[in-house]
């Protein structure tokens, strides 16, 4: 299963971007999907989170400012990254767990897509 991440690019304090991922493989069955980041020097971290069903799960640094959606029947998830910070400056990775029909439940990572934020 490939991910295929866009939509980073570089934005001014205070704005807004909305990244994307979708799944390759429609047969994909995903549990969760995810968004990571990691700035230069530091290790990468969960940023949010959904599973199926529509639970989130967000990181207290980006509660309230960013927001995890999914389009089920693309296998595609988005992340809408609202008052952006320049602590918010990372190469941001999207996640999917799940199952590919025959095989085990796997973990699959994106190609990353970078995010600068000017101050």
């Amino acid at each position: 299963v490939q991910l295929q991440a866009s939509g980073g690019g570089l934005v001014q304090a205070g704005g807004s971007l909305r990244l994307s991922c979708a799944a390759s493989d429609s047969s994909f069955s995903v549990n969760a999907m995810a968004w990571y980041r990691q700035a230069p020097g530091n290790k990468r971290e969960l940023v949010a989170k959904i599973f199926n069903g529509g639970t989130t799960n967000y990181a207290d640094s980006v509660k309230g400012r960013f927001s995890i959606s999914r389009d089920n029947a693309k296998n595609t998830v988005y992340l809408q990254m609202n008052s952006l910070k320049p602590e918010d400056t990372a190469v941001y990775y999207c996640n999917a767990v799940g199952r590919i029909p025959g095989s085990y439940l796997g973990s699959y990572w994106g190609q990353g897509t970078e995010v600068t934020v000017s101050s």
